[in-house]
Protein backbone atom coordinates (compact mmCIF):
# COMPACT_ATOMS: atom_id res chain seq x y z
CA UNK A 1 0.00 0.00 0.00
CA UNK A 2 2.83 2.39 0.91
CA UNK A 3 4.47 1.87 -2.48
CA UNK A 4 1.24 2.72 -4.33
CA UNK A 5 0.83 5.92 -2.31
CA UNK A 6 4.40 6.90 -3.18
CA UNK A 7 3.79 6.41 -6.91
CA UNK A 8 0.49 8.27 -6.78
CA UNK A 9 2.18 11.25 -5.10
CA UNK A 10 5.00 11.14 -7.64
CA UNK A 11 2.49 11.02 -10.50
CA UNK A 12 0.55 13.96 -9.04
CA UNK A 13 3.72 16.04 -8.67
CA UNK A 14 4.75 15.20 -12.23
CA UNK A 15 1.32 16.16 -13.52
CA UNK A 16 1.44 19.44 -11.64
CA UNK A 17 4.89 20.25 -13.10
CA UNK A 18 3.72 19.51 -16.64
CA UNK A 19 0.59 21.63 -16.10
CA UNK A 20 2.69 24.61 -15.00
CA UNK A 21 5.18 24.12 -17.85
CA UNK A 22 2.40 23.88 -20.45
CA UNK A 23 0.63 26.92 -19.01
CA UNK A 24 -2.52 24.97 -18.15
CA UNK A 25 -2.36 26.28 -14.57
CA UNK A 26 -1.93 29.97 -13.77
CA UNK A 27 0.94 30.21 -11.28
CA UNK A 28 2.41 33.49 -9.94
CA UNK A 29 5.76 34.21 -11.62
CA UNK A 30 7.72 33.95 -8.36
CA UNK A 31 6.50 30.36 -7.93
CA UNK A 32 6.88 29.37 -11.59
CA UNK A 33 10.31 27.73 -12.09
CA UNK A 34 10.22 28.56 -15.82
CA UNK A 35 9.30 32.23 -15.40
CA UNK A 36 12.19 34.72 -15.77
CA UNK A 37 13.86 35.88 -12.57
CA UNK A 38 12.46 39.15 -11.21
CA UNK A 39 15.37 40.74 -9.36
CA UNK A 40 13.13 42.90 -7.16
CA UNK A 41 10.80 40.07 -6.14
CA UNK A 42 11.31 38.61 -2.66
CA UNK A 43 13.67 35.62 -2.99
CA UNK A 44 12.25 32.17 -2.30
CA UNK A 45 13.38 28.56 -2.64
CA UNK A 46 13.19 28.81 -6.45
CA UNK A 47 15.53 31.81 -6.69
CA UNK A 48 18.72 29.73 -6.64
CA UNK A 49 17.39 27.56 -9.48
CA UNK A 50 16.47 30.63 -11.54
CA UNK A 51 19.92 32.15 -11.01
CA UNK A 52 21.57 28.89 -12.08
CA UNK A 53 19.32 28.63 -15.13
CA UNK A 54 20.17 32.05 -16.53
CA UNK A 55 23.92 31.34 -16.33
CA UNK A 56 23.58 29.12 -19.41
CA UNK A 57 20.94 31.21 -21.19
CA UNK A 58 22.18 34.67 -22.28
CA UNK A 59 18.76 35.89 -23.45
CA UNK A 60 17.13 34.86 -20.17
CA UNK A 61 19.94 36.59 -18.27
CA UNK A 62 19.43 39.87 -20.12
CA UNK A 63 15.68 39.62 -19.47
CA UNK A 64 16.29 39.13 -15.75
CA UNK A 65 18.72 42.05 -15.62
CA UNK A 66 16.09 44.35 -17.14
CA UNK A 67 14.02 43.94 -13.96
CA UNK A 68 16.72 45.70 -11.90
CA UNK A 69 17.77 49.34 -11.49
CA UNK A 70 21.33 48.51 -12.49
CA UNK A 71 22.79 50.81 -15.13
CA UNK A 72 24.85 48.86 -17.63
CA UNK A 73 26.26 49.29 -21.12
CA UNK A 74 27.16 46.54 -23.59
CA UNK A 75 30.83 45.98 -24.43
CA UNK A 76 32.33 44.80 -27.70
CA UNK A 77 33.06 41.07 -27.82
CA UNK A 78 36.71 40.00 -27.87
CA UNK A 79 36.62 36.39 -29.12
CA UNK A 80 40.28 36.36 -30.19
CA UNK A 81 41.74 37.62 -26.93
CA UNK A 82 43.73 35.48 -24.50
CA UNK A 83 40.81 35.82 -22.09
CA UNK A 84 37.83 36.27 -24.45
CA UNK A 85 34.75 38.15 -23.30
CA UNK A 86 31.41 37.54 -25.01
CA UNK A 87 28.34 39.51 -23.98
CA UNK A 88 30.19 41.44 -21.28
CA UNK A 89 28.65 44.49 -19.65
CA UNK A 90 30.04 47.57 -17.96
CA UNK A 91 28.22 48.06 -14.66
CA UNK A 92 27.96 51.74 -13.82
CA UNK A 93 25.90 51.59 -10.63
CA UNK A 94 22.36 51.12 -9.40
CA UNK A 95 20.82 51.73 -6.00
CA UNK A 96 24.41 52.16 -4.80
CA UNK A 97 27.13 54.28 -6.41
CA UNK A 98 30.40 52.58 -7.29
CA UNK A 99 33.97 53.69 -6.66
CA UNK A 100 34.37 53.01 -10.40
CA UNK A 101 32.46 51.09 -13.04
CA UNK A 102 33.42 47.45 -13.59
CA UNK A 103 33.21 44.81 -16.32
CA UNK A 104 30.86 41.92 -15.64
CA UNK A 105 29.39 38.92 -17.35
CA UNK A 106 25.60 39.10 -17.41
CA UNK A 107 25.30 36.47 -14.64
CA UNK A 108 27.66 38.48 -12.42
CA UNK A 109 25.65 41.65 -13.07
CA UNK A 110 22.40 39.87 -12.12
CA UNK A 111 23.94 38.41 -8.96
CA UNK A 112 25.29 41.85 -8.01
CA UNK A 113 21.85 43.43 -8.52
CA UNK A 114 20.28 40.73 -6.31
CA UNK A 115 22.94 41.26 -3.64
CA UNK A 116 22.58 45.04 -3.70
CA UNK A 117 18.78 45.03 -3.43
CA UNK A 118 18.14 42.11 -1.08
CA UNK A 119 21.28 41.95 1.09
CA UNK A 120 23.51 45.03 1.08
CA UNK A 121 20.95 47.79 1.55
CA UNK A 122 18.77 45.83 4.03
CA UNK A 123 21.88 45.05 6.13
CA UNK A 124 22.81 48.75 6.22
CA UNK A 125 19.29 49.72 7.30
CA UNK A 126 19.25 47.00 9.97
CA UNK A 127 22.63 47.91 11.47
CA UNK A 128 22.93 51.66 10.87
CA UNK A 129 19.42 52.84 9.99
CA UNK A 130 20.69 54.33 6.74
CA UNK A 131 21.67 53.23 3.24
CA UNK A 132 25.02 52.44 1.68
CA UNK A 133 25.81 55.33 -0.64
CA UNK A 134 28.85 53.82 -2.35
CA UNK A 135 30.51 50.44 -2.77
CA UNK A 136 34.31 50.40 -3.08
CA UNK A 137 35.81 47.57 -5.09
CA UNK A 138 39.24 46.39 -6.30
CA UNK A 139 38.09 45.38 -9.77
CA UNK A 140 36.47 42.53 -11.64
CA UNK A 141 38.00 41.49 -14.98
CA UNK A 142 41.67 40.47 -14.95
CA UNK A 143 43.19 38.01 -17.42
CA UNK A 144 45.15 35.91 -14.93
CA UNK A 145 45.38 32.55 -13.21
CA UNK A 146 44.13 31.89 -9.69
CA UNK A 147 46.29 33.81 -7.17
CA UNK A 148 48.33 35.15 -10.14
CA UNK A 149 50.21 31.84 -10.42
CA UNK A 150 52.31 31.28 -13.53
CA UNK A 151 50.38 28.10 -14.33
CA UNK A 152 47.12 26.47 -13.33
CA UNK A 153 43.45 27.26 -13.69
CA UNK A 154 42.25 30.64 -14.85
CA UNK A 155 40.66 32.82 -12.19
CA UNK A 156 36.95 33.62 -12.44
CA UNK A 157 38.20 37.19 -12.88
CA UNK A 158 39.50 36.12 -16.30
CA UNK A 159 35.93 35.76 -17.57
CA UNK A 160 34.50 38.80 -15.73
CA UNK A 161 32.60 36.42 -13.46
CA UNK A 162 34.11 37.82 -10.24
CA UNK A 163 34.27 41.05 -8.24
CA UNK A 164 36.45 42.00 -5.26
CA UNK A 165 34.61 44.22 -2.76
CA UNK A 166 36.83 46.26 -0.43
CA UNK A 167 34.40 48.39 1.57
CA UNK A 168 31.42 50.71 1.74
CA UNK A 169 30.58 54.39 2.23
CA UNK A 170 27.43 55.10 4.26
CA UNK A 171 25.00 57.93 3.52
CA UNK A 172 26.40 59.94 6.45
CA UNK A 173 29.91 59.72 5.00
CA UNK A 174 31.33 56.99 7.25
CA UNK A 175 33.58 54.41 5.57
CA UNK A 176 33.51 50.69 6.38
CA UNK A 177 36.63 48.77 5.36
CA UNK A 178 36.96 44.99 5.10
CA UNK A 179 40.67 45.28 5.95
CA UNK A 180 40.28 47.56 8.97
CA UNK A 181 36.86 46.65 10.35
CA UNK A 182 36.48 42.90 9.83
CA UNK A 183 38.82 41.99 12.75
CA UNK A 184 36.94 44.22 15.22
CA UNK A 185 34.11 43.28 17.56
CA UNK A 186 31.74 46.15 16.95
CA UNK A 187 28.88 47.44 14.82
CA UNK A 188 31.00 47.68 11.68
CA UNK A 189 32.25 44.11 11.98
CA UNK A 190 28.66 42.93 12.51
CA UNK A 191 27.59 44.76 9.37
CA UNK A 192 30.38 43.20 7.32
CA UNK A 193 29.40 39.72 8.44
CA UNK A 194 25.77 40.36 7.53
CA UNK A 195 26.93 41.55 4.11
CA UNK A 196 29.11 38.45 3.65
CA UNK A 197 26.27 36.12 4.64
CA UNK A 198 23.81 37.92 2.38
CA UNK A 199 26.21 37.77 -0.56
CA UNK A 200 26.18 33.99 -0.26
CA UNK A 201 22.50 34.04 -1.27
CA UNK A 202 23.25 35.72 -4.61
CA UNK A 203 26.73 34.56 -5.62
CA UNK A 204 28.10 31.03 -6.05
CA UNK A 205 31.34 31.76 -4.22
CA UNK A 206 31.97 34.29 -1.45
CA UNK A 207 35.43 34.41 0.16
CA UNK A 208 36.04 36.72 3.12
CA UNK A 209 39.02 37.25 5.45
CA UNK A 210 37.92 34.05 7.20
CA UNK A 211 38.96 32.11 4.09
CA UNK A 212 42.66 32.99 3.98
CA UNK A 213 45.13 35.86 4.28
CA UNK A 214 44.88 36.65 0.55
CA UNK A 215 41.33 37.89 1.22
CA UNK A 216 42.10 39.93 4.33
CA UNK A 217 41.19 43.19 2.56
CA UNK A 218 38.20 42.20 0.42
CA UNK A 219 35.26 39.91 -0.26
CA UNK A 220 35.76 37.89 -3.44
CA UNK A 221 32.37 37.10 -5.00
CA UNK A 222 31.82 35.14 -8.20
CA UNK A 223 29.30 33.14 -10.22
CA UNK A 224 31.41 30.09 -11.01
CA UNK A 225 30.42 26.44 -10.96
CA UNK A 226 31.40 25.79 -7.34
CA UNK A 227 29.52 26.81 -4.21
CA UNK A 228 31.56 28.17 -1.30
CA UNK A 229 30.57 30.60 1.49
CA UNK A 230 33.46 31.47 3.81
Amino acid sequence: MGRWIFWLILLALGGAAVSVWRGWVDVPAQWDPWAPLDIKATPNWLTGYKLMRLRSDPALCVQALSSSDLRVSSQSDSPGAKCPLIGALRVQGGETALSSSFLASCPLAVAYAMFEHHSLQPAAQAVYGQKVARLDHLGSFACRNVYNRESGALSRHASADALDIAGFRLADGRSISVLKDWPKNNQDARFLRQVRDGACEAFSVVLSPEYNAAHRNHFHVDVGRWSVCR
